[in-house]
């Protein structure tokens, strides 16, 4: 009797792993479908809303026009609405309107105005206002409701609390339903890496000469190989951005994996660690300072970053503050990441710049996690990409699903 051929150790650990795959794939197959669609959506979040209402984000250059400076929008804005401008966005496209984020003065709640000690319950609400920088005219806010917006909530909620953040009443305890959601979101995220760490190993054929089968669809044969191919050769075409995807997704879901990444990427700051000193302005100056307007921030701000770019500049909140301004390239390619400048809000010197790519490999990771996770890293080339990946990975669970009946019936 011949004797039998013990089985290789590679056919034994992809057996293990196409189990774990399966049975870490069924459970968690609906949320993650409904996580992934939701998130194909939110892919193009911004170009979404700014095709529902062009008249917010576009404006009519005409013939020699010239843009009102900084100071005249901030003026004209807070006189109209009786906030404090807190920040403005100027962008570099002059076709583009200007967007202020105001600090709306908050309703007296009783006969009593409250002391200078008495802190406020409530932060003062802020709302953003779309501007057109060539006639100073207000063209809406944030706190306007439509139903694109409301959609795209939605879509949000979906994808974040599976929508449990909208029910009052807790389904579990005392445990609130937005963090009940986000425990189930994020525990479905956590299964959904392992399966693509999983099914990219049992992706590589036992024989290495017949790699090449991974990679594409016979569309020819009959429809169970054709589901097969359409799971296996699409989920290894998008597994590394559905890997970033999943790897950060659940940060916002547990504190301990928040945790456990910045600590895995050296960037960990325990909470009861001394916060980094924000720069500060010279007070000394305040007495003999001349008077500074944005614009001479906005040279300032050049001088340092010599390219075309978004400027967003963040008004001081207390009378030694630097003025925050952030830079963003702007393009198809261009990275989402900002530069920083701190300048003296008295004299608009250069107190401190913070460039983006200079800074460590680690800090730049973490300083990406959501760019990471939403797919806007180089701005639409990387949206492209991603809204693809998030395709395809809506199908996952369907075609894996299939595979699994189809395997039940032989």
């Amino acid at each position: 009797m011949k004797p039998q051929t013990p089985e290789p150790a590679w056919s034994k650990l992809r057996k293990f792993l196409n189990d774990v795959h399966l049975w870490i794939g069924l459970p968690s197959g609906i949320i993650v479908l409904l996580i992934c669609m939701t998130g194909t959506i939110y892919v193009f979040n911004t170009e979404i809303r700014e095709l529902s209402s062009p008249e917010l984000y576009k404006v009519e250059q005409a013939v020699n026009a010239q843009r009102l400076s900084a100071d005249e929008l901030i003026a004209a804005v807070s006189s109209e609405t009786g906030g404090q401008v807190i920040s403005i966005k100027i962008p570099a496209d002059l076709a583009r309107s200007y967007i202020l984020t105001v600090s709306m003065p908050e309703e007296p709640t009783g006969n009593t105005a409250p002391s200078a000690s008495e802190k406020p319950s409530t932060p003062a609400p802020r709302i953003q206002y779309w501007v057109n920088p060539y006639s100073g005219k207000i063209l809406g806010n944030s706190a306007d409701k439509n139903s694109v917006t409301d959609f795209m909530q939605l879509m949000f909620s979906l994808h974040r609390w599976l929508l449990l953040d909208r029910i009052e009443e807790p389904l579990i305890g005392e445990l609130p339903n937005k963090k009940l959601g986000s425990y189930i979101s994020g525990t479905a995220t956590i299964l959904f890496t392992l399966g693509v760490i999983t099914g990219i190993i049992i992706w590589f054929p036992q024989k290495v000469r017949n790699w090449k089968q991974g990679l594409k669809i016979k569309w020819n044969a009959n429809w169970k190989r054709v589901n097969h191919d359409i799971h296996n050769s699409l989920g290894f075409y998008s597994c590394i951005f559905l890997f970033m995807m999943g790897i950060t997704g659940p940060q916002w879901s547990f504190e301990w994996y928040k945790t456990g990444l910045r600590k895995t990427l050296g960037t960990y700051q325990a909470p009861d660690a001394p916060k980094p000193e924000t720069p500060k302005s010279d007070t000394v100056s305040i007495n003999g300072a001349k008077s500074v307007l944005l614009t001479d921030y906005i040279k300032s701000v050049d001088k340092v970053l010599d390219y075309k770019g978004d400027l967003t500049i963040t008004m001081p909140a207390d009378s030694s503050e630097a003025v925050l301004v952030n830079k963003t390239k702007t393009g198809f390619f261009a990275p989402v990441a900002a530069d920083k400048v701190y300048l003296d809000q008295y004299t608009s010197a250069l107190i401190k710049a913070e460039i983006f790519s200079e800074k460590p490999f680690n800090e730049r990771v973490s300083n990406s996690i959501k760019a990471l996770h939403v797919g806007d890293v180089y701005g639409k080339f990387s949206k492209i990409f991603y809204f693809l990946a998030c395709l395809i990975a809506t199908s996952l669970p369907v075609t894996g699903t299939l595979i699994w009946i189809n395997k039940l019936k032989k």
